[in-house]
């Protein structure tokens, strides 16, 4: 089969990675992909939300199956438009992703369906939200409506720190129009724990449960980023927490899109916050997590093709997906400055070496005129090791992270172990 993943960072280096191991897989290409994708599928120049050439690419080089991965070329529909072109392809339809999309309908969504979430609020007007925080004091989550790439949330300690971030989003228009419209919402206590999920529309499968490490620096300090590094599976998620999430959260969730009409084919992210109430959905996606897809998929040993093909067929019931057992661990290497300002072009070392005895995948990096890996990005490696256990696997992960070095290179040091 011709295969085509749409998307350029380290999730879908771990994708392409993935499914070139598969014997169905003939070609591989991935648009507009990275230095590290190059060596596992052929790049092809086309921006990941432009729709509309994407589809024409994908038809004058009859692709026979389209794998979309970020979060933007979903919500603007591009599994529509390669389904009306006849092209199969992997991912929610736009009414579907629209539960990443528009953090106020999935609040909604929550509401109408007893899917146990923070309490809330949705503002259109400065004023309004700005009286609701004085009224309900911190610490206070305020969230951008719509897509801000990962870094619309602040967990805001103080009323000031609060206000601040809704004049960014709503004044200032920091995120742009996702901005506009804000949801503040109660500061939820607990682990937080990532559980993604295959999705056929009617029937969900989950993947191994994970933690992300969101801030920039060691001790959870430091701005909100995009992910510094994950592990999975987490020490939090026991089977009985598996089971209320499967009863109380995750299936609802799959019914609750059924029942309004928006199906969801593809992969569901449940952010997870276990409070002493119970588990309660932080926050949901609507395509594999971004650094968690690469310690996940290294533990799969299912073929991925047969899992995207599932879900698009509605037969992910007819699937036995198997894992690895022991665990996995990515350390994220990242530019200095990030997430704020950073440089690009510096030239990457070491990237052999960490290879032997770990899986690096590419987030942000360029090939350099020499034909050299340079950095292209805020996140621009992540470092991928597997482990009999989880303190071998973070290990494992640091061990082949030290090989590498660019200019100005930043890391966490306690991924794993925070």
């Amino acid at each position: 089969m011709k295969v085509l993943v749409v998307g350029g960072g380290g999730r879908e280096h771990a994708i392409c990675w993935k499914l070139a191991q598969s014997p169905r897989v003939t070609e591989l290409y991935c648009a507009p992909g990275n230095a590290g994708i190059a060596q596992v599928a052929t790049c092809v120049n086309i921006k990941a939300t432009d729709v509309e050439a994407m589809v024409a690419w994908a038809k004058e080089n009859a692709m026979d199956f389209v794998m979309v991965a970020p979060d933007d070329p979903l919500a603007l529909g591009m599994v529509d438009a390669m389904e009306a072109a006849g092209i199969r392809a992997f991912g929610p339809r736009a009414n579907a992703a629209v539960i990443e999309a528009s953090k106020a309908f999935s609040k909604s969504l929550m509401k109408k369906y007893h899917i146990p979430t923070a309490k809330y609020e949705t503002f259109t007007e400065l004023d309004k939200a700005l009286a609701y925080i004085r009224q309900e004091g911190a610490p206070i989550v305020v969230k951008a409506d719509g897509l801000a790439l990962g870094k619309g949330v602040v967990v805001a300690s103080t009323v000031e720190e609060a206000e601040t971030a809704v004049r960014e989003m709503m004044e200032d228009h920091k995120f742009g129009a996702s901005g506009s419209t804000v949801v503040i919402e109660e500061c939820m206590v607990g682990p937080e724990v990532t559980v993604l999920a295959f999705c056929d529309g009617e029937h969900l499968v989950p993947m191994l449960s994970s933690q992300d490490h969101k801030r920039a620096y060691d001790g959870n300090k430091g701005p909100n980023t995009g992910g510094m590094g994950a592990f999975c599976p987490s020490p939090n998620y026991t089977p009985e927490v598996a089971d209320r999430c499967m009863k109380e959260i995750f299936l609802p969730t799959v019914a609750a899109l059924q029942a309004e009409g928006r199906p969801f084919k593809g992969v569901i992210y449940f952010g997870l916050m276990l409070t002493k109430d119970g588990p309660k959905v932080v926050e949901y996606n609507a395509r594999f997590g971004d650094p968690e897809t690469q310690p996940i998929l290294s533990m799969l040993d299912t073929d991925l093709l047969d899992i995207f093909e599932a879900c698009v067929d509605g037969t992910l019931d007819k699937l036995d997906i198997q894992w690895k057992s022991g665990a996995a661990c990515c350390i994220v290497l990242a530019s200095g400055g990030y997430p704020m300002a950073y440089e690009k072009g510096y030239p990457i070392s070491g990237l052999e070496e960490a290879g032997k005895s770990a899986t690096v995948f590419h987030a942000g990096t360029a090939l350099g005129e020499d034909g050299s890996v340079v950095t292209n990005g805020g996140r621009v490696l992540g470092v991928t090791a597997l482990g009999d256990t989880l303190p071998q696997a973070i290990d494992n992960a640091y061990a082949a992270a030290k090989h590498i070095t660019w200019t100005d290179m930043h890391f966490r040091t306690d991924i794993g172990k925070v």
